[in-house]
């Protein structure tokens, strides 16, 4: 059996190093049918630095075929990613694509493949925001539609898949990929120094950690953050609303670790109040970190502030209190209402402060949803097979 599997940006990356790992693992045991397997890599994070670390961190191989797509519009990747991934079905004539998560390479690829007749396999299929306005939930919705074998996370998802019509042959129940990724890591993240991945990773203008504040981190007495969406970022007066709770409640309380994304970044320096951010004693700006290192943070954190989706369901699984802020989550399963560690708060100030307050001393306790055991990929390649 040939397979192609494709990834376009961090998010993938994460999703596909269990799968890999348990492709070489089946191959390895030499009992039954060997898979040949090719790694798409998009370059839809076409920065070297952005993408180079998780290949390494996670263990996955260079990719066999890098697209080199780039930035763009979200027409001009889809577009592009298209026209170059014609090519290599055409070339390679695999007899599944899989694809996962929910970033353009995947519903360009999604596309591709049924237009030249390949089988199509979705992981983390069935996710749902019912928001529109989300990239990503176009991306979700043209590529369950298409794919052949629909594999969720969670039982919420395949019943988001049986509603809209998807016949129950096609879905099959595999859990949460990204665990298998947690838990394969877990004891290296483990192994790391809190304070060392803070110090090293501070932005040019910040100040060096005070000693309270090294007693802080190394006795897991602080918060965490991470922010990019532009519904958060984009607006002037979301943006300082935001940062101005941050710096008068949060960093008032404990301090709060804060790798920058450069979208958060440069609306901040162009808004006028980065020197501001900069400035504020208990709010530490960090460059981006490692999968390692913002997962040491995460399990140490007494609360995570984000809105980014693979946070919420490691929170779930670490027991970190965490605080979404959006209006609406793909990922129900990983919310307080399921049983999980995560509040949907948005970004109004007033929501934001009654959960923090609700929260952040709150017993939050592991929670793990049906086969987030770290055994997905296993069941994925099992389910490719029959």
């Amino acid at each position: 059996m040939k397979i192609i599997s494709v990834v376009g940006a961090r998010p993938n990356f994460m999703k596909i190093a269990p799968f890999i790992h348990a492709i070489n693992a089946h191959n390895g045991a030499a009992d039954g049918e060997t898979i040949d397997h090719i790694l798409v890599h998009t370059g839809q994070h076409y920065d070297d630095c952005m993408s180079r670390s998780f290949f390494e961190d996670l263990n996955i191989p260079d990719a066999d075929i890098n697209l080199g797509i780039g930035s763009g519009s979200h027409a001009e990747q889809v577009g592009n990613t298209m026209i170059a991934f014609e090519k290599v079905l055409q070339q390679e004539r695999p007899d599944w694509v899989v694809v996962v998560g929910d970033v353009n390479a995947t519903c360009a690829c999604s596309i591709t493949a049924k237009k030249e007749h390949v089988k199509l396999a979705h992981i983390e299929a069935g996710l749902r925001s019912r928001d529109m306005t989300m990239p990503e939930e176009i991306n979700r919705l043209v590529t369950d539609r298409l794919a052949d074998l629909l594999l969720t996370p969670d039982r919420l998802s395949s019943e988001n898949l049986l509603q809209e019509g998807v016949p129950e042959e096609k879905i099959r129940l595999v859990g949460n990929i990204m665990i298998d990724t947690l838990e394969a890591q877990r004891s290296r993240a483990e192994a790391l120094d809190p304070y060392e991945i803070v110090s090293q990773a501070l932005l040019p203008g910040q100040a060096d950690l005070s000693p309270e504040q090294k007693r802080s981190v190394r006795e897991n007495r602080f918060a965490a953050m991470t922010m990019h969406r532009p519904s958060n970022v984009d607006e002037q007066k979301v943006l300082t609303a935001i940062l101005d709770f941050l710096m008068d409640e949060v960093a008032a309380d404990m301090p709060l670790f804060w790798p920058v994304h450069p979208r958060a970044q440069k609306q901040m320096q162009t808004f006028g109040i980065w020197k501001r951010a900069l400035a504020c004693e208990n709010l530490v700006l960090m460059n981006p970190l490692s999968y390692h290192e913002l997962l040491r943070l995460n399990m140490g954190a007494q609360i995570m502030l984000t809105d980014s989706g693979g946070l919420q369901e490691e929170c779930c699984v670490l027991g970190t209190p965490c605080l979404t802020l959006r209006w609406n989550t793909e990922r129900p399963v990983t919310l307080r209402d399921h049983g999980g560690a995560s509040v949907l708060v948005g970004n109004k100030i007033e929501s934001i402060r009654n959960a923090y307050r609700d929260n952040v001393a709150a017993d939050c306790r592991s929670t793990r949803p049906e086969l987030w055991d770290g055994h997905t990929a296993e069941r994925i390649v099992t389910e490719l097979l029959k």
